[in-house]
């Protein structure tokens, strides 16, 4: 029997990470609610429309609690769907059964080709049963209901 070239290297990066006492990393997958306020538009003249918005979020599943939060827009005042936001929030709750907090930051860019948006973990922002926690956050949206993917290490 010939085994996959890829099914030994992925036994060699496991074991390799059991000794060494790297976390491997978990997903914590559910769904959140999210309501977004407009606090203020600046007139900037013309160009792409600039906006401040609050963030207030409600994460069900193995992520349970809520977090809060500030997004600064970019959206194009000639191509519908062309736009762009960062935002930093903070997350106080429990993932997996652990409680505590941490802090994200959002990049995110949308245009007619796609979108790309990366969420990450604030390196060092982890408090409680989640000080050292690491990752990246997957939103998708599927018929105006929110979904998150939460992939972790916590040491």
């Amino acid at each position: 029997m010939r085994i996959p070239r890829r099914s030994v290297l992925v036994a060699l990066i496991l074991c390799q990470s059991i000794a060494y006492g790297y976390p491997m990393s978990q997903h914590a997958r559910g769904t959140f609610d999210v309501a977004i306020a407009p606090v203020g538009t600046p007139d900037v003249g013309e160009g792409s429309a600039l906006g401040t918005m609050t963030l207030s979020k409600t994460f069900h599943g193995v992520v349970d609690g809520t977090s809060k939060g500030t997004m600064l827009t970019a959206g194009s005042t000639g191509t519908p769907g062309s736009a762009a936001y960062v935002a930093v929030e903070r997350f106080q709750g429990t993932v997996d059964g652990r409680k505590g907090g941490f802090a994200l930051v959002h990049r995110g860019v949308m245009s007619a080709r796609g979108q790309d948006l990366v969420i990450t973990i604030v390196p060092d922002s982890g408090s409680g049963e989640l000080k050292g926690i690491a990752g990246s956050l997957g939103i998708e949206v599927k018929d105006g209901k929110h979904f998150y993917d939460l992939e972790y290490t916590l040491p």
